[in-house]
């Protein structure tokens, strides 16, 4: 598939762009991290890597377990990436929001988003721990809180598709995880995004209550 140049898109073409892509081949430049409206972009005209997201949990595209849905257990799916660009990445930051549902802010659902991942990881955990701040000096964040917020699509409507955008950035990120509501903390990170985006890599899950 062609690579496309990155545009501030409708939700149902970004989410088209996923599917048709496989999920992992993100366009060049701002982050889709917010319904509407983008993060930051690789900056200068530079190249954003195209890296690979996956879960041992559930397949790209396809549904993700209840033992990480609201109905379930309720914990984080393990993650793991690749194909990381060999310089200049100096953390990660892991932003999952649910295309198909609207948030306090008239943004979509967020349901994490964990930034200052060190760069020398190339996974997370299941069950991530709660609270703002992990042992490795990680900030996490969602709608509900300091922690991972699992899939909780109803049964008597569709199908609901989370995604999981995954950024290699050239800085960390000084915002801090408490202090301000989930919305504006979001905004903030995605803003501190802007031009430091070295590599991206998403994954899609998709999830509805049963009957």
């Amino acid at each position: 598939m062609k690579r496309l140049a990155w545009v501030v898109l409708p939700v149902f073409a970004v989410l088209t762009f996923a599917q048709e892509s496989g999920a992992q081949n993100p366009p060049t430049g701002t982050p889709a991290g917010q319904r509407g409206r983008g993060g930051g972009g690789g900056g200068r005209g530079r190249a954003i890597q195209v890296m690979t997201l996956t879960s041992s949990g559930f397949h790209d595209g396809g549904t993700i377990p209840v033992k990480y849905a609201q109905p379930g257990v309720e914990v984080s799916p393990p993650l793991s990436w690749s194909s990381v660009p060999d310089s200049n990445v100096v953390s990660f930051a892991l932003v999952v929001h649910d295309l198909d549902a609207a948030g306090n802010n008239g943004d979509d659902l967020l349901h994490w988003l964990v930034w200052n991942i060190p760069a020398t990881s190339r996974s997370l955990p299941e069950a991530v721990p709660q609270g703002p701040q992990l042992a490795d000096g990680a900030r996490q964040i969602s709608e509900s809180g300091p922690y991972y917020r699992g899939p909780a699509a109803p049964a008597t409507g569709p199908i609901h598709h989370y995604v999981f955008e995954l950024y290699a950035l050239d800085a960390t990120i000084d915002v801090p995880p408490v202090g301000a509501p989930p919305a504006a903390t979001r905004n903030a990170v995605m803003t501190a995004m802007a031009g430091h985006v070295r590599g991206k890599a998403v994954l899609v899950g998709t999830f509805k209550r049963k009957s």
